[in-house]
């Protein structure tokens, strides 16, 4: 028996899910009928295990519903960002030959421009009303009886999540799905955040960010998994955010570092409108928070801020507490499920406070979907795995990264690593968001610029730039801080926290130039 049907079971009345817009909550009982109707449709849609579906779908209860029908299914369910263009999204369509595609109604116009993308044998769906060339998902479940599926026929799925193509095609990330029941073994998730968290089937969780990336729809399934409450925002809004969480007592969530600043940029009677005081843990990573933004947040809700640093990849996971983060700020932890490497170039493991790759020393049991050579990138002869992020180890054995090997500068021979400006720029109360890049220069090959999203687009001015790069100036080395600052309606950063640093050197770097990665 699923988890979904034991606590339909146990308590069937209780919020699965709650639509932070609406308002509308979703039962146990009734997510256990509709994921229930939504396995038998894959049934009768003559999908078998370890077939692939896509969902590309808003921050919506029914994306829940599917996920949890894929996983009592044996199913490998992808997430597609619906924030996509249609050649873009076919391409993960095609990538992880989906048998069966889900669109909600929001994602329309991409839908249209999509059929000429994808194969013509995928099966389509859409939310709400049938639209050209999709069948009504919502009318289908109606018809379908809810008789759960044969012991032998209901097996774990796996959820395939794509990179996020920061540096070209984004790549399937696929773990080997093997047939065990849903009631077996728990999930390592599960029982990680039980450990470090205190998630429960008393949690109420806040879930911000889309489910179309790794966290968001993990975690939340790490909820209900537990018998606890999901609270879905459609989009994150800091208002809306703290909002939420006095309405709902929420006492855990999970957050990206950009969030916190758009929260601390509020102005302090909007911040203490709102009682926040049910928060026991609140979670953070998928990108660096600079060391004063979290300062600041451990001042305003207090010292239960965590953070970890990990990929979707698996191989290793790393965490701090609040206690020892204020020990050590900028820290990302410790590893706790891995060896932690810090490598040079050729290889050679580097001593405490030297900078070089991360690599982790552990299991990481995934492959690059139709892409080995991409997977045997990450690996070393030792068959340690990276992420690609560089940092040191202290005496203690506690991991600090200073950047994305990709964005490291290189200027008159010197590595600079963007993320120290990034962290100072940040703290002016004018920024709102900031990117530091690399961009030509004939003398050093490279300059360090500075692209800036401010609190108010008025405030633009050659003065403020200025003011940017002396700001900067005192407090980094010289060599460190942006000769120029550019500033932009808008970063390019995923909902993830995530920055698309390539789309911002593209800008910058002739076309064909060997340092746009």
């Amino acid at each position: 028996m699923s988890k979904i049907a034991e606590h339909a079971r146990n308590f069937g009345d209780k919020p699965a899910l709650i639509d932070g817009s609406t308002g509308i909550r979703l039962t146990y009982a009734e997510l256990d009928r509709r994921s229930i109707q939504c396995a038998r449709l894959f049934k009768a849609e003559g999908l078998q295990f370890g077939d692939h579906i896509a969902v590309m779908t808003e921050n919506v209860p029914e994306t829940l519903v599917v996920a949890w029908a894929a996983m009592r299914s044996g199913l490998y369910l992808t997430p597609i960002n619906w924030h996509l263009n249609a050649d873009e999204a076919g391409y993960v369509v095609r990538d992880c030959q989906a048998k069966w595609l889900l669109i909600s109604p929001g994602v329309g116009e991409v839908a249209d421009a999509l059929d000429a993308a994808i194969a013509p044998h995928v099966s389509r769906w859409t939310l709400g009303a049938a639209r050209s060339g999709y069948r009504s998902l919502t009318e289908q479940l109606d018809d379908l009886p809810v008789v759960a599926l044969a012991e032998d026929e209901e097996l774990e799925g796996e959820l395939m999540f794509y990179s996020s193509g920061t540096t070209g095609r984004p790549k399937g990330i696929l773990r080997d799905l093997q047939p065990r029941p849903t009631d077996g073994d728990p999930h390592p998730l599960t029982e990680l955040t039980r450990a470090l968290y205190g998630f429960s089937e008393d949690t109420v969780y806040l879930c911000p960010a889309p489910l179309y990336h790794a966290a968001p729809l993990a975690w939340s399934m790490v909820v209900q998994r537990l018998g606890g409450t999901v609270v879905l925002m459609r989009r994150f809004d800091p208002v809306d955010a703290l909002r939420l969480i006095e309405q709902y007592a929420i006492d855990r969530v999970q957050m990206v570092p950009t969030m916190f600043v758009r929260m601390l940029k509020l102005p302090q009677a909007e911040r203490a409108r709102f009682d926040v005081s049910s928060l026991q843990a609140v979670i953070h990573a998928a990108a660096p928070c600079p060391v004063g933004v979290k300062q600041e947040m451990i001042q305003w809700w207090g010292p239960i801020i965590y953070e970890y640093y990990a990929g979707s990849e698996g191989g290793g996971f790393v965490a701090v507490g609040p206690t020892e983060w204020l020990q050590k700020p900028g820290t990302v932890g410790k590893a706790l499920t891995a060896t932690i490497h810090i490598l040079d170039d050729d290889g050679n493991s580097l001593p405490p406070g030297e900078v070089g790759t991360v690599y982790f020393d552990g299991n990481a049991d995934f492959e690059y979907h139709g892409d080995p050579a991409k997977t045997a990138e990450t690996y070393n002869a030792d068959g340690w795995h990276t992420l690609g992020d560089m940092g040191f180890l202290d005496e203690d054995g506690y991991l600090f990264l200073t950047d994305r090997k990709s964005h490291m500068i290189i200027s008159g021979g010197v590595n600079i690593y963007p993320q120290e400006a990034e962290n100072v720029l940040t703290m002016h109360p004018a920024v709102l968001d900031v990117a530091v890049i690399g961009i030509p220069n004939t003398e050093y090959g490279e300059e360090v610029k500075a692209v800036v999203q401010l609190v108010d687009e008025e405030a633009a001015s050659v003065e403020l730039a200025q003011e940017l790069m002396d700001y900067a100036q005192s407090r980094l080395a010289k060599f460190k801080c942006p000769r120029s600052v550019d500033f932009v309606a808008e970063l390019p950063r995923l909902p993830s926290g995530k920055l698309l640093k390539r789309a911002l050197r593209d800008r910058y770097w002739p076309s064909g130039s060997s340092r746009k990665v």
